[in-house]
């Protein structure tokens, strides 16, 4: 096997949501950065069709700014994106054109100056005296060994994190259960007005199952003014198909989200129950799962649904869509009691105020739990406590298992990936170990940069 080696400052593993923030406010703070994407591109959960939530709080406050926002400014001025909409269900609902987030985000890579290395995962960790030196990544049948003063983790599983040793957690505390992967997909030919209508006739298909907790206004009457919308119900209808034919949804409800492209929908509707998506085995089960729902999902769609009956299959994500997988142990943790209180450290650098959103890794069932007040993010549930020159950007920070729920929405990542990035570009350029950096230094810079912190 073919070896080289590359020299950084700071060296970012992933680039979905909580890695592209981090490697341009590392590079537009001064800092050389290697950022390394198993994929051929940028964008992660961000271009399979997803909603971007939790730009605003359920009181409809902004509270993602920053780099986050800046993304979406650029999409709404060429036509990508129709910004923030309310939404008494998720909060806000930001849709983004999925080829268009992913082509802004390498323009803005290049044009910061970060260096890019795709078709790489990470495979090994060099660490001496409880420091992380080395990151190793292997692609084309050769290893790259990359030297950085400070490597972020942004690959979601915490893959590089994991690897180099550093202790984690997984799923809930009572059995481990782990929120289920979800297999994107899209139609084209949707008629939103047969769902619209037949909803109207047929009121109990808006209503959500005891555990969802959700505002008023969430209805024909919001979906219809608006091109923002995520609808998320027919759980009395989906239980009548089920009493008549085989039906492979295995779910409680279907998800519908509306695009900038008329006519086209993304359909959030594939679940895979019992897996783990840090495991390869399981990953690739969850994978095959996944693919092999939708034929059949559609196949209902197309059958029974409304607005569906002149619907085309038109894509399906290339990767299942992971909610959840490792959390590591950093020198401060986000507790479930913080993010309902709303606390607030002084050393946050960004804010959450999702909904805790939890998806049953055991089938149907979902509990969506109000987050009145935001809650701040630390600084310390980003640093390490087990490998200095470790930072984690993403849903593999500090944090238990319901508060990831709400956290693991792609603006808070990204806001997340901001601030890890900003204390990076500290650190190296410092020549000192994150867990010494001034955080009043991180936090002045992140305010300077527009991010929202109040």
């Amino acid at each position: 096997m073919g070896k080289r080696e590359l020299t950084c400052d700071v060296a970012v593993l992933g680039g979905g949501p909580g890695g592209i923030p981090a490697a341009l406010a590392a590079a537009r703070h001064g800092a050389s950065v290697i950022l390394c994407e198993r994929n051929g591109h940028l964008g992660g959960n961000a271009v399979m069709g997803l909603p971007l939530l939790g730009y605003l709080s359920q009181g409809g406050r902004q509270i993602v700014g920053g780099i986050a926002q800046e993304f979406v400014d650029d999409l709404m001025a060429s036509g990508d994106s129709f910004g923030h909409e309310r939404c008494p269900l998720h909060n806000s609902v930001t849709l983004v054109h999925p080829d268009r987030f992913r082509l802004l985000a390498l323009k803005k890579c290049l044009e910061a100056g970060v260096r890019l290395l795709f078709h790489t995962e990470v495979t090994g960790a060099v660490v001496a005296d409880g420091r992380l030196q080395k990151a190793v990544v292997t692609g084309k049948g050769e290893q790259v060994e990359i030297s950085a003063r400070v490597f972020i983790d942004a690959t979601g599983d915490g893959d590089l994190a994991y690897i180099a040793g550093a202790q984690y957690e997984k799923g809930s505390a009572a059995d481990h259960m782990m929120q289920p992967p979800t297999l994107m997909f899209s139609v084209t030919g949707f008629c939103k007005e047969e769902l619209m209508s037949f909803l109207e006739a047929h009121p109990e298909n808006m209503k959500q199952i005891d555990t969802v907790n959700v505002g008023e206004g969430y209805d024909t009457k919001l979906w219809r003014s608006t091109d923002s919308y995520v609808f998320v119900g027919m759980k009395a209808y989906l239980d009548e198909i089920r009493k008549k034919t085989d039906c492979p949804i295995f779910r409680e409800n279907i998800i519908i989200i509306n695009s900038t492209i008329p006519g086209k929908v993304f359909l959030n509707i594939v679940r895979v129950p019992d897996s783990d998506c840090s495991d390869i085995e399981s990953l690739s089960e969850a994978e095959i799962k996944g693919q092999l729902q939708v034929e059949g999902i559609f196949r209902i769609l197309r059958e029974y649904f409304p607005g569906f009956g002149n619907a085309v299959l038109d894509s399906i994500s290339p990767a299942i869509g992971v909610r959840e997988t490792r959390r590591f142990r950093g020198i401060e943790k986000v507790t479930v009691d913080q993010a309902l209180a709303g606390y607030k450290p002084e050393n946050t650098i960004a804010l959450a105020g999702y909904k805790i959103d939890i998806h049953s890794g055991r089938g149907e069932g979902t509990v969506l739990r109000e987050i009145v007040e935001p809650y701040g993010i630390p600084l310390g549930s980003l640093i390490s406590a087990d490998l200095d020159g470790l930072l984690l950007s993403g849903r593999c920070i500090s944090v238990d298992h319901e508060t990831l729920g709400s956290m693991r929405v792609m603006p808070t990542c990204m806001a997340i990936g901001q601030g890890a990035g900003t204390l990076a570009a500290c650190a190296a350029r410092q020549g000192a170990s994150p867990r010494v950096v001034d955080f009043r230094e991180v936090v002045d810079t992140l305010f300077k940069d527009k991010a929202i912190l109040k």
